[in-house]
């Protein structure tokens, strides 16, 4: 396996979480993005923080930390297309900073079943997790057109540029997201 630069994507808005910053948001007493630098960390070869608020509190992880660079919070690709810039290694991994139970082997398996796609992205039993993704660097100037031309949606995208789908046979609480307070409450009762 090629050096792999591991991104975590805090850089939303949260909307469904009342705009709390969900990164930091205490999931069984840390940050919830701190759960997945702690997933990553042994996956890859760097860590990025793709952030937009609280940049300093991200900071103080030691990890690095980049901003967008399109305004008015454009969506997770644009946290990614930063994330491209940014990058020594050819290739990033990107998690959403929501998906603290992410395999411990979810690098390795993308990279595995990518085949000579420039991106993979999780597929469980049950839904495409396209936040979850192993994308080339080389992508970037045309995923900034994508953006510069007011489209949003990060599955067309993956799948627009030949990405393939990877398929996890994980319980599908591997991909567990927390979008609302109430997720948040469930998981922490569940685990």
């Amino acid at each position: 396996m090629t050096a792999i630069t591991g991104v975590i994507l805090a850089g939303g808005q949260s909307r469904r979480m009342g705009g709390e910053d969900k990164g930091l948001l205490l999931f069984h007493g840390q940050p919830l993005y701190q759960h997945i630098l702690e997933r990553l960390r042994p996956q890859v070869d760097r860590l990025l923080i793709s952030a937009n608020r609280n940049v300093e509190q991200y900071r103080r992880s030691g990890v690095a930390v980049v901003s967008d660079t399109l305004p008015g919070f454009p969506g997770p690709l644009a946290g990614v297309l930063s994330a491209l810039r940014a990058i020594e290694t050819d290739w990033a991994v990107f998690c959403a900073c929501d998906t603290p139970f992410v395999p411990e082997d979810y690098v390795a398996r993308l990279w595995q079943h990518k085949g000579l796609a420039p991106a993979a992205w999780v597929r469980s039993l049950q839904h495409d997790h396209p936040a979850l993704a192993l994308v080339h660097r080389e992508l970037a100037d045309t995923l900034e057109d994508y953006l510069l031309s007011g489209e949003r949606r990060l599955m067309q995208f993956l799948r627009q540029q030949g990405g393939e789908a990877v398929i996890f046979r994980d319980d599908e609480s591997a991909f567990s997201n927390i979008n609302m307070p109430e997720d948040l409450a469930r998981l922490e009762k569940r685990s």
